[in-house]
């Protein structure tokens, strides 16, 4: 083991040299379209889960009320698929909008 530390050590100061200091960044051109996709896709994803939800809310309604409980019960896992779905695009947009943006300057 301390062979493998002192190989470490010895080379320690060659981890700056060889490789130069660069910042990947996207080209002021290209930024501001990616950026409104992005926006659109998420905002276009979130508005179909909404949408989801509320078939699905109405389909518990009716299933309820009419002692159909298969239809009732289709109208709960839409709730929570529309529920799984909107957590996942708005986690997805965040994270893809966060590294996008750690790129720039």
């Amino acid at each position: 083991m301390s062979q493998l530390l002192n190989t470490m050590t010895a080379l320690a100061p060659l981890a700056d040299g060889p490789v130069p200091a660069f910042t990947p960044a996207l080209p002021e051109d290209v930024k501001t379209p990616i950026q409104t996709v992005l926006a659109w896709t998420a905002g276009i994803g979130l508005s179909g889960a909404v949408l989801g939800g509320l078939v699905g809310w109405g389909l518990v309604a009716v299933g309820h009320n009419t002692e159909r409980a298969a239809l009732a019960a289709r109208g709960k896992q839409g709730i929570m698929w529309s529920l799984i779905g909107a957590g996942g695009i708005g986690v997805t947009a965040s994270l893809v909008m966060a590294f996008y943006t750690m790129t720039g300057k």
